[in-house]
């Protein structure tokens, strides 16, 4: 098994690795910005002991330019010992499970526009459809001009009040710092509310 953790690894998902979430052991990690919060790029690979000791009998294929370089490195000691001191990874857990989650379903209740909420930690999704029934997505798959204007209104709603959302296609996602505040992702979830409003203006259902 291999499992990508770029995106959703050292904290993301309110775990060191999302992996944790589920009993399995994966025979290979990768992971990237995370590792470091992206000051310096930097990736790498997590391998089982099992993949480790077939190099016994044979030259591993690596280790060129940039591989290992002290500064990326050091940036990602310096990052894993700020994460274990100032328990990031358990307010990313804590903010999923005591903010993030119960208010987007909140946010689902209210506005019909919102086919469905997902995630951990702090790496989620609120999917915006026209109708619920159905599930058709508010704006087609890789929409762009006047068949992108319903993600486009609702983006623009956001940022008018200080949010910067990241959208892709009919979805926005709700993926703040770990190091984030409970009061101020109610603030960003608040501003999510009004601007959901408009999403809710292209409603079908």
């Amino acid at each position: 098994m291999m499992c990508d953790e770029v995106m959703a690894g050292f904290g993301r998902c309110g775990e060191w690795f999302a992996v944790n979430k589920w009993d399995v052991t994966p025979d290979l990690i990768c992971f990237a910005k995370g590792v470091n919060s992206g000051y310096v790029p930097l990736g790498g690979v997590v391998i089982s002991q099992k993949i480790a000791d077939s190099f016994k009998d044979r030259v591993y294929p690596g280790g060129l330019t940039y591989s290992g370089h002290p500064l990326a490195c050091a940036a990602a000691v310096a990052s894993i010992n700020i994460f274990k001191e100032e328990k990031i990874v358990e307010n990313a857990r804590s903010l999923g499970t005591d903010v993030i989650g119960p208010e987007l379903e909140k946010l689902k209740a209210k506005h019909p526009s919102i086919g469905d909420v997902r995630g951990l930690g702090v790496f989620w999704a609120i999917e915006l459809v026209r109708n619920r029934e159905t599930r058709k997505p508010l704006v087609p798959f890789n929409a762009g001009g006047a068949d992108a204007k319903p993600m486009v209104d609702f983006a623009n709603a956001c940022k008018a009040k200080g949010l910067w959302p990241f959208v892709h296609f009919n979805r926005t996602h709700v993926a703040p710092p770990c190091n984030a505040s409970a009061d101020e992702l109610r603030e960003g979830i608040a501003i999510l509310d009004e601007a959901l409003s408009v999403a809710d203006s292209y409603y079908e259902g």
